[in-house]
């Protein structure tokens, strides 16, 4: 029988997200069961729907727990290279070494799916904005600009760059095209652009 006294509900809740972030570390998003979730913390898996609705609104929540620790690691090697480090190197790392450290959790941000009638939570979108707020605020540095629509953009694009860059490395493709520096080649992609913007910025 599940301990169904034996923690609050915020509790609960902290123990279901950790618990399933660890299988999802293991196992990978093929390899997850709300179930089995429920089995390793001693409840029913009518608690897991209690705290959080269904299956998918759960792999969500850990996904975006995910991002939060992924924006927390990213801020990390930020505040290691300081102020007049190189900052954008920094950022470029912080993205491929959340994913080579945490090669499931990373992939399962990306492909879980949640269901046509089922939108993110304002929780859950707060906490996956981090990580681009950051990515927006240093790039708006580098180029010397406020954060504006223009900057947004031009950060989302150099974020599409390194994702592309960064799950070829994962998947191995990147390796069967002979390329063995991805990350390097990223970095480079995403110079070559703020050398564009700077060079439009002096023209406009």
């Amino acid at each position: 029988m599940g301990r169904r006294s034996d923690h609050s509900r915020a509790e609960l809740e902290e123990l279901i997200l950790s618990t399933g972030s660890t299988l999802i570390a293991e196992t990978g998003l093929a390899g997850f069961s709300a179930r089995e979730v429920a089995r390793r913390i001693g409840y029913s898996i009518g608690t897991i729907h209690n705290v959080f609705g269904t299956a998918d609104r759960l792999v969500a929540a850990i996904n975006t727990r995910s991002f939060k620790d992924w924006a927390a690691s990213l801020r990390e090697r930020l505040n290691a290279v300081g102020p007049d480090g190189d900052r954008i190197a920094a950022l470029v790392d912080g993205y491929f070494g959340f994913a080579r450290e945490h090669p499931h959790l990373w992939t399962a941000i990306f492909d879980h799916r949640l269901p046509p009638d089922g939108g993110l939570t304002e929780a859950d979108e707060t906490g996956r904005a981090l990580l681009t707020r950051i990515v927006v605020e240093e790039i708006a540095r580098a180029v010397g600009c406020e954060v504006d629509d223009e900057v947004a953009a031009l950060s989302r694009s150099l974020i599409a760059t390194v994702h592309g860059h960064c799950s070829f490395a994962i998947s191995g493709a990147w390796a069967l095209m002979g390329e063995a520096a991805p990350e390097a080649a990223a970095l480079a992609r995403v110079r070559e652009a703020l050398s564009a913007w700077d060079v439009c910025l002096t023209q406009s």
